[in-house]
């Protein structure tokens, strides 16, 4: 891995909390992703499934970590089963994880070799009352891909049918939610990453730029720097291509006069950063641009304080949708009667702005965390308004990544990163 290694305390502290959830004389396992097949013997990169990685820090294909706290054998409370290693797979695929590493990586004390997984499986379920399966419940999860752990669990359920089964789901919706200094010394690794990227791109960026151009930028900064690159696929939208939300073709010129909406942002170690700019193309705001563009970056400040231990994600959206309805009235994109005559479920503002400000991050980009639920110090959201406006061949969002505090305004871990329309001008014309 290209990242530095990762205290394994962590990770103690995560299977510590989860375990403490669990029912009595409960089990629960956890699956390694796939490597994903594209053709031939072409496989995509690997991608570790972050629920095992949060509990072990086991960042290799083909492994599987239990926990069971109850068992009567000590030494089988927490195991991990990794594919065995040996010097042919050494020379062909790289170095993998033995015993000792695992050990250092994860704080986990008994590792087996993955063909013992059957053996040692039915010597737990034969202690065992009730077993933990790990589905994927986010809100935005649409898969239609049958997953490793999908396989593993249908096999595990068929195999053991008289056992009570219960959800890892809730468990880490809530614990994953929350993050430990540790995570957010990494998230602010990824965010420090990211402003290297964009402060590049703003010495670089020019009139007839091309938007993958702009794309490769960013790119050779964040591996540079560690990460093994974006952590989504990123937006490089220029002119009117900013009005589409999820843009990225990335294969347009930049023109003069034009904005470029960035959302785009560097991994570090599993963990995502999420970044929205606006730049122009000419170094230059027109008087338009910027009163749009310091409408958002209001919109964005205020906001950020209302991300407080307590706060409920829903009606903070609405207290959000009337700073907009304001901002938007003052730029003349609705006038009162737009407002007076709006659809409750759809209000007026939504024609200019019309996602939402704030998702949970950390290890997913759109990370774990119950929405019902209030919010609670130390979870990390994006704060991310827009106004997007076809007629006029722009639209801009920005947006930063903020950790809730005990008291007081949320921890910006972009502070670093330029957002005020000056220093933008400042910083493209030196």
């Amino acid at each position: 891995m290209k990242y530095l290694p990762i205290n394994k305390d962590l990770f103690i502290k995560n299977r510590k909390n989860f375990m403490a959830q669990m029912k009595p004389n409960s089990l629960a396992v956890f699956n390694s992703n796939d490597i994903y097949p594209v053709s031939a013997d072409s496989t995509l990169p690997f991608e570790q499934h972050r629920d095992i990685f949060f509990l072990s820090g086991v960042d290799q294909e083909e492994s599987i970590l239990i926990v069971y706290p109850d068992c009567p054998k000590e030494n089988l409370r927490e195991i991990l089963f990794l594919r065995e290693t040996n010097e042919h797979i050494a020379v062909w695929e790289g170095e993998k994880l033995t015993k000792e590493k695992a050990f250092d990586t994860s704080g986990v004390k008994t590792v087996f070799w993955l063909q013992d997984l059957e053996k040692v499986l039915a010597e737990l379920m034969a202690y065992a009352e009730t077993v933990y399966i790990n589905t994927n419940e986010h809100y935005r999860a649409k898969i239609e891909t049958e997953t490793r752990e999908a396989r593993f669990t249908k096999w595990l359920l068929a195999k053991y049918p008289a056992h009570s089964v219960a959800k890892s789901n809730p468990i880490l919706q809530r614990l994953r939610s929350v993050k430990n200094q540790i995570e957010i010394d990494l998230m602010q690794k990824a965010c420090d990453i990211t402003e290297k990227g964009f402060r590049r791109v703003l010495d670089f960026v020019k009139p007839d730029v091309w938007e993958y151009e702009i794309e490769a930028e960013f790119a050779h900064e964040f591996l540079r720097n560690r990460s093994k690159g974006f952590a989504y696929t990123p937006i490089i939208a220029s002119g009117k291509n900013a009005n589409v939300l999820h843009y990225i073709e990335n294969n347009q010129q930049c023109k003069d006069g034009d904005l470029i909406l960035f959302d785009v942002a560097a991994e570090y170690a599993n963990y995502s950063s999420d970044m929205s700019r606006t730049i122009p193309v000419s170094g230059r705001f027109t008087d338009r641009q910027k009163a749009v563009y310091n409408a958002v970056n209001r919109v964005k400040n205020e906001a950020t304080k209302m991300l407080v231990p307590g706060a409920i994600w829903s009606d903070y959206h609405v207290e959000v949708g009337k700073l907009m309805t304001s901002e938007l009235l003052g730029l003349g994109l609705l006038d009162k009667a737009d407002v007076q005559n709006e659809d409750p479920s759809w209000p007026a503002y939504k024609k200019y702005f019309m996602h939402g400000t704030s998702h949970h991050i950390g290890l997913d980009t759109h990370d774990y965390g119950l929405l019902h639920e209030p919010m609670q110090a130390n979870m990390i959201f994006t704060v991310e308004p827009g106004i997007y406006i076809p007629d006029e061949g722009f639209g801009i969002r920005l947006e930063d990544d903020v950790v809730i505090q005990e008291q007081g305004e949320p921890l910006n871990l972009m502070k670093n990163i330029p957002i005020e329309a000056e220093e933008i001008e400042e910083l493209m014309n030196q």
